[in-house]
């Protein structure tokens, strides 16, 4: 080897050792940054005639797409799981248990003592008002809770316009970087970073709807939903959905009462398990607005129905003529299995029991139909609401099954059907968060690894030593014939 071919390789060498310290530098400076992927300086021996030496062939970027792939869908089914037990959680906590302060259960027990007391002085008008303010405070506390429920429905119908937005937008970035990829690989420079940029933006999607990938030789992505739904092939897609500006028990999404989602102008599935939308928040915000708490709404208005109709009874009330309502009505009305869809929030006590309204506490004790006040002493009516309460009867709501059982027992197992939900909705994140857990941490150890890449620095450095010393030697050399 000439003097000049071993100057020329120890240059080589030394450009090389120079780039591959800033690529261990990079790695080591972006250790905790989500979404860089592990730089690597790929090399080759460079041959021409006589000279060698090495040659920087460009700097490549570490991944696993399996694994990766496994990671979103795991992170999808735990936002998913997220939600859905989120939300369930505070149906539950606005129902409320027996021992929680203006429980469902406690307004249902509060009422009951009213009428025991009032059942021991039925002359007392202290404590027939006492009757009368719980039997108000109860019918409040179910409209309350419809109330809420719809809240929360018109919460999660919002949250999915943001979610929509948010999709849209991360989209069209994704699609910008695909271009800026395919202009930087084109004219031969580093596109590493924006990759870089584009996964972390599609790990965002992924939280969302589940996703594939698939990236061309010029760096591009395409994305695909897990049925095959197109999200970004050449140009992105273009999610719509209009936001409700309020929300009623009645107003539904088959009833086109509730905007659904659109992908280019054209609907989604939605049907079972939101179809292309398996998985993921989205779909679980759309299972909350359209299922969860429509099943909450029906169950809270079934225990309105039973409450209403066990007062209409004509055996209890013997003054109650055909298709008037008892001490709980529809807004006024008699209440009616056929317009049992929001009973809740229109739930009131008579007005004739009301003296604010115009009516008599005294109809509690002697009838609501009443035309004038009778015996001060006699219980019996007070009492035969007492027992209608807590007898064991058929729920009049088709939406409890028809296990005979007391009012309070109703309530009790519409805050129990919400708990069990809740309870395999948690069990289900329990697992999502396991799985996902365990999946980003496999991701993790592909990662940079800090204590590898110093060792690695260490090899740079003796290997930047050694063809610094290949070029001193050579200086050296030079030096002596130059002296000759």
């Amino acid at each position: 080897m000439s003097i000049s071919n071993a100057l020329g390789s120890a240059l080589s060498g030394l450009s090389a050792s120079a780039r591959a310290a800033s690529v261990v530098s990079s790695n080591v400076a972006n250790a905790n940054t989500d979404g860089y992927g592990v730089r690597r300086l790929a090399v080759t021996s460079m041959t021409y005639g006589t000279y060698g030496g090495v040659r920087v062939v460009g700097i490549t970027r570490d991944s696993d797409p399996v694994l990766t792939g496994q990671r979103r869908d795991a992170g999808a089914a735990q936002g998913h799981a997220d939600t859905r037990a989120g939300y369930l959680a505070r149906i539950e906590t606005l129902i409320g248990t027996p021992d929680t302060p203006g429980s469902l259960s406690g307004h249902f027990d509060d009422f009951e003592a009213r009428l025991v007391s009032a059942a021991s002085r039925p002359d007392s008008q202290s404590r027939l008002e006492g009757v009368l303010q719980s039997a108000q405070r109860l019918a409040g506390r179910l409209n309350g809770l419809s109330d809420g429920i719809q809240s929360i429905r018109l919460e999660a119908d919002r949250q999915i316009g943001t979610q929509v937005e948010t999709l849209n937008r991360s989209l069209a970035a994704i699609h910008d970087l695909n271009i800026s990829i395919r202009s930087a690989v084109s004219r031969g420079e580093d596109a590493l970073g924006l990759q870089d940029q584009q996964q972390a933006l599609i790990d965002t999607i992924s939280d969302l709807v589940p996703i594939r990938e698939r990236r061309n030789d010029a760096g591009m992505v395409t994305l695909y939903t897990g049925d095959g739904v197109s999200l970004l092939d050449g140009r992105p897609a273009q999610f719509g959905f209009t936001p409700a500006a309020a929300i009623t028990p009645d107003m539904t999404y088959a009833d086109g009462d509730l905007s659904g989602l659109t992908v280019n102008g054209r609907p989604v599935t939605l049907d079972g398990s939101y179809g292309a939308l398996q998985g993921g928040r989205l779909a679980a915000l759309f299972e909350v607005r359209d299922s969860i708490t429509t099943k909450a709404q029906a169950q809270l208005d079934g225990v309105a129905m039973d409450l209403a109709a066990r007062m209409d009874d004509p055996a209890l009330d013997p003054t109650l003529g055909p298709g008037d309502p008892g001490l709980f009505t529809d807004a006024g009305a008699r209440a009616s299995a056929l317009n049992e869809t929001g009973l809740a929030a229109r739930l009131r006590v008579n007005a004739a029991t009301d003296p604010a309204q115009g009516g008599a506490v005294w109809r509690l004790r002697d009838g609501i139909g009443a035309g004038a006040e009778g015996d001060a002493g006699n219980p019996a009516l007070l009492q035969g609401r007492l027992q209608i309460l807590q007898a064991d009867r058929p729920t009049a709501s088709a939406v409890f099954s028809g296990t005979s059982r007391s009012m309070s027992e109703l309530s009790a197992d519409f805050l129990s059907l919400t708990a069990t939900d809740r309870h395999f909705a948690e069990a289900d994140l329990s697992h999502a968060s396991g799985q996902y857990a365990t999946l980003r941490e496999a991701e993790l150890r592909g990662g940079v690894d800090t204590d590898s890449e110093m060792q690695r620095l260490l090899e740079i450095e003796t290997s930047y030593a050694a063809n610094a010393r290949v070029v001193s030697t050579v200086e050296e050399m030079l030096d002596q014939l130059m002296r000759i």
